[in-house]
């Protein structure tokens, strides 16, 4: 919340110096927020993938993680969840979790022209990644902005997720 309100005003947010990809980091520090060597990168991907994993299980829906057979692509990468069980129409759900920065070289100028634009085009990213998987599975991407934004689906399912999570409470 400090560096969202700290960007949002302009104020230095950390001292000038060069990051571990050799780039200079200024004052304002937005290097650090889409640097693909950064530390915080991959713990704000993990922090955000255990909190919808903490969902499922307030749901009462079993997720795994790890190699998920017939969903590994041939590099390798895979959806970061999948249900265990069936989650609309007799199919599981895969989430594939990104958290991307508006402020990057790659989504200023669409992110400048609307608010949320990154995380929507992250989310298509996610999808046309994920396009040959298993036709068993259903895809959600959820991509969230550093600066807050998320993508459209993954409102929709959060919403989806958080009613489930209420009707297995009562």
């Amino acid at each position: 919340m400090r560096v969202a309100v700290g960007l949002r005003l302009g104020l230095s947010l950390c001292v000038p110096h060069r990051c571990h990809c050799g780039s200079q980091v200024d004052a304002c520090g937005i290097h650090s927020l889409v640097c693909k060597k950064a530390p915080g990168r991959s713990a704000r991907h993990h922090a955000l993938n255990d909190w919808v994993a903490r969902g499922f299980s307030s749901a009462g829906v079993p997720v795994t993680k790890g190699y998920l057979v017939g969903l590994s692509r041939t590099d390798g990468k895979r959806p970061d969840d999948l249900t265990l069980i069936p989650w609309q129409s007799g199919k599981s759900l895969c989430c594939d979790v990104t958290v991307t920065c508006p402020l990057a070289d790659s989504y200023v100028t669409r992110a400048a022209q609307e608010a949320g634009a990154a995380a929507e085009l992250a989310a298509s990213h996610k999808l046309e990644k994920y396009a040959n998987i298993d036709a068993g599975y259903l895809l959600e991407p959820i991509a969230v902005e550093t600066l807050g934004a998320i993508n459209t689906l993954a409102c929709h399912f959060l919403n989806d997720l958080g009613n489930r999570m209420t009707k297995s409470r009562s």
